[in-house]
């Protein structure tokens, strides 16, 4: 199933030292892109952290964002009397300075250094947190494949469309073909001097043969195939559809500058559309 690259998906996971808290969300882009913000206890593990993620998802501008939530109450918290008390003083200047400023008790307590819990195992902190990130990439991948699905249906739907469309077309080509050949027998018909019967149908084909589009036809069904086939793989997949569009799209511009005939040009505009609708879907899929 192809996946989207658009998805989310978090969790928490409760340690010695707090709650640990992960958050992965992402938007389609051409490359893999990840973005971190983390705790100050794991920005040793952030190699760790994008290799995980790399080796589970190949496109996509991610965000992986990990908190480290202190237990509400911690019997062995200590404060730091000593900074909390220079804190406190420059405070007080800076009130003096600023009557408009305000800052609490809480606030002090709130800064990095003035209270610290019980000892945190950086190595067993880290564990957890590679962890949890295999627990939230989990549900992110199923995420991505549900939607995914979504998108598959949608593209699936359009190209069924742009099948019956080439399936008209080949239909009303003979009707199109007889008439260009009743128009230019009655063009030969006026001319003021007979032409060579030999000449004039060779003429004919010719310019028979430069409105030819079976072969564009004969290559959009074997690209409808592909196309199938493709949607239903589990490998990214995003480039190839890429790939598939751009000669959906050429062929309709072939079909268009061939035509002679107001049906095959409105059916040319038709594949256009449903090649942009689907378009629209492909960026979004990895």
């Amino acid at each position: 199933m192809i996946r989207s690259m658009t998805a989310y998906a978090g969790g928490e996971r409760v340690t010695p030292w707090g709650t640990l808290g992960c958050e992965l969300r992402s938007v389609n882009h051409r490359f893999l892109e990840v973005g971190t913000r983390l705790p100050e206890e794991l920005r040793a593990l952030e190699p760790q952290l994008r290799e995980r993620i790399a080796s589970r998802l190949s496109r996509g501008k991610l965000d992986l964002v990990m908190r480290l939530r202190a237990p509400e109450a911690a019997a062995n918290l200590q404060v730091d009397e000593a900074l909390l008390g220079q804190l406190g003083r420059l405070a007080h200047r800076l009130t003096s300075d600023f009557p408009n400023l305000q800052v609490s008790f809480t606030d002090l307590l709130q800064l990095p250094g003035v209270t610290r819990g019980a000892a945190t195992d950086a190595a067993a902190l880290q564990l957890e947190a590679l962890a949890l990130l295999d627990q939230v990439l989990d549900g992110f991948v199923e995420a991505r494949e549900r939607e995914g699905g979504k998108l598959s249906a949608a593209i699936s739907e359009r190209v069924d469309g742009i099948e019956r469309i080439a399936s008209e077309v080949r239909t009303l080509i003979p009707a199109i073909r007889a008439g260009q050949r009743a128009k230019l027998a009655a063009r030969l018909a006026d001319l003021p001097h007979p032409v060579d019967p030999g000449r004039a149908e060779q003429e004919l084909v010719l310019w028979l043969q430069k409105l030819d589009v079976d072969e564009e036809l004969d290559r959009r069904g074997s690209h409808i195939v592909e196309i199938r086939r493709v949607l239903k793989q589990r490998e990214p997949v995003g480039r190839r559809l890429d790939f598939l569009l751009q000669e959906f799209n050429r062929e309709a511009n072939t079909l268009g500058s061939k035509s002679v005939d107001s049906r095959t040009s409105n059916a040319a505009v038709e594949l256009k559309v449903l090649i942009d609708q689907i378009r629209e879907q492909v960026q979004n899929i990895e």
